[in-house]
């Protein structure tokens, strides 16, 4: 029965054909040769697709098993197939049982579905006689171990982060949420790379019309391949010129439990180390797992430093170049003689000096990754001393504006979402532009300007401002702030949950 269900399911797919198709049908034959040589029309200059004729011990018929080297386990495949078969008394026919000691197999009838299932490291089993083909469940590629999460590291959280197997986490998730109200919705999408997605929600909590915007966005996609989940979130996110992220993209099982738990929809995208959160607001860019393993106290104060840190990334060049370019009087005397000082063999104007030395900045930011770690941090280290050291010796900048992107660049780091960070950089040299050309008028537009931009986006239909726009005091709870958590007894507005009370109404 699982296995009639799964060929409906192949036929449904509509994906590109291969160069060289049957004549007349996509049909499996019953003659174990034409099979043989459809197999090297279809695959050819394909070496790692193994052929393995044998002779079936039961009824003395010939047999080829056919599988991708490297996609499948060779192990299980000798234990679990070769050796049943060649040993084994039961006959092989649609009628009875597979003899394998194999735990998982399907009997497929159609070519296109075959080579989907080779390429997720399925075994094919073909008897000569029979028009179907046997397809064994031995995948077995490559992967790496699980480890702590790379970009965000904690301190009193658990030190697992997702992998490139989508298998793998889903059970990391369901660890944390062991119960029958979580379920999967399995998704295939890319004409040329199938791509399998698990969105994983809480039925009794999730919004059903959130569900459904986010199946009809992705059931739309018309694209070759979706190959990590950062495609995918750009691919169906509201807004797609907006700087801003309307997802969430974490590698950690602990926080996106967290917010399954709150009426948020989980999206695990095979073969991606990452997992997408929505629909997401913009304060949440501002939390962090660490935020619940702390005291409130503690928490709240962490907030407001990473708050404090937003506004200083974004205005601070800015407010360096209104100052010295059009509000000089603002400046304390004694303070306005050093960087008179300061600037007296500077060559540059204000913004040329600010973007000059943020764009250097962003060169050592993007060597130190790219770089192996140890040199990587050698690089960031060294080149920002010497180098600041020797622009602010050859006269090219002022000791002031070094400072100045010093508390930038530091401020930068807080931020703990690494897709809100690459935003804040962004917006920062849109707001040094309006701030060289009218001071503390351009800065005033340019954040009027900002605010009115994330007052009009939205993820999944929710806004992206909330609860700050539309004002939902009841979630102050956890934004600014972060209030002790027995008093946080009901779930954000913004996830629209069907539950409003955390604990449940159900007692599953």
């Amino acid at each position: 029965m699982y296995g009639k269900s799964l060929t409906r399911g192949f036929r449904k797919y509509r994906g590109p054909k291969s160069r060289i198709q049957p004549a007349e049908s996509d049909s499996l034959e019953a003659d174990l040769r034409l099979n043989h040589e459809k197999l090297k029309q279809i695959f050819s200059n394909t070496p790692d697709l193994i052929h393995r004729p044998f002779i079936l011990k039961a009824n003395n018929r010939q047999a080829l098993l056919v599988y991708l080297e490297g996609l499948s386990d060779k192990n299980a495949i000798n234990r679990d197939i070769l050796r049943p078969l060649k040993q084994g008394t039961t006959v092989l026919s649609e009628e009875n049982d597979f003899p394998a000691t194999i735990g998982e197999f399907h009997r497929l009838t159609d070519w296109r579905q075959v080579e989907r299932m080779l390429f997720a490291g399925y075994s094919m089993l073909f008897v000569d006689g029979e028009s179907i083909a046997y397809g064994c469940g031995t995948q077995g590629w490559p992967q790496r171990a699980i480890e702590d999460p790379q970009l965000e590291t904690s301190l009193k959280g658990a030190h697992q982060g997702f992998v490139e197997t989508g298998s793998a986490n889903i059970a990391m998730i369901r660890r944390y949420i062991q119960n029958r109200e979580l379920k999967i919705k399995e998704y295939t999408i890319g004409a040329r790379s199938q791509t399998r997605l698990s969105i994983m929600y809480l039925a009794d909590v999730a919004n059903v019309e959130t569900l459904g915007l986010l199946e009809d966005r992705i059931r739309k996609l018309d694209v070759d391949a979706v190959i990590n989940t950062g495609e995918l979130a750009e691919l169906i996110e509201d807004t797609p010129l907006s700087p801003f992220p309307q997802f969430i993209l974490t590698e950690r099982p602990d926080a996106a439990s967290s917010q399954i738990l709150q009426g948020k929809f989980v999206v695990v995208v095979d073969r991606s180390p990452s997992v997408l959160v929505g629909p997401a607001n913009f304060i949440s860019f501002f939390q962090s797992v660490d935020d619940y393993s702390t005291r409130w106290t503690i928490a709240t104060f962490i907030r407001f430093l990473r708050l404090l840190a937003f506004f200083a990334a974004i205005l601070l060049p800015a407010i360096y170049i209104a100052v010295v370019s059009f509000h000089f009087e603002v400046i304390p005397m004694k303070l306005l003689s050093t960087i008179g000082q300061s600037r007296a063999k500077v060559p540059f104007p204000p913004y040329l000096e600010a973007v000059f030395m943020e764009l250097t900045l962003e060169m050592l930011r993007e060597a130190g990754v790219r770089l192996p770690a140890p040199v990587g941090q050698t690089v960031g280290i060294v080149g920002g001393i010497v180098i600041g050291q020797a622009i602010v010796q050859a006269g090219l900048i002022s000791n002031i504006m070094v400072v100045v992107v010093a508390f930038t660049a530091i401020s930068s780091f807080i931020l703990p979402n690494y897709d809100m960070g690459a935003a804040v950089r962004l917006v920062r040299f849109a707001m040094m532009l309006f701030a060289s050309l009218f001071g503390f008028v351009g800065i005033v537009v340019g954040l009027l300007t900002l605010i009115a931009h994330l007052l009009s986006l939205q993820s999944l239909g929710v806004p992206y401002s909330t609860p700050f726009g539309p004002v939902r005091f009841r979630d102050w709870k956890d934004t600014m702030v972060r209030l002790p958590l027995w008093l946080m007894k009901k779930r954000p507005t913004s996830s629209n949950a069907q539950q409003d009370k955390r604990q449940g109404d159900t007692g599953h």
